[in-house]
């Protein structure tokens, strides 16, 4: 059961990395060159998502590690 976890948990944060890779190395940048509005418009809406995934996943981790943190 071990080894699933960590399988599960890599392949995880290696999904999570080439994402963020891909998005700010190679589609933001596409978008930013245009310098047209809807374009900066999507860039901008896709770094908004980008960060409420890292919270989500930043909250998901702490309340793994501390289960009874949140709530008495």
């Amino acid at each position: 059961m071990f080894a699933f976890k960590l399988t599960l948990i890599l392949l995880g944060a290696l999904l999570y990395l080439i994402g963020s890779g891909c998005w700010f190395f190679w589609i933001a940048p596409l978008l930013l060159a245009d310098g047209e509005t809807a374009d900066i418009l999507y860039a901008f809406a896709g770094t908004c998502g980008w960060m409420l995934i890292t919270f989500s996943l930043v909250v998901h981790i702490i309340k793994t590690a501390r289960p009874t943190a949140c709530g008495r």
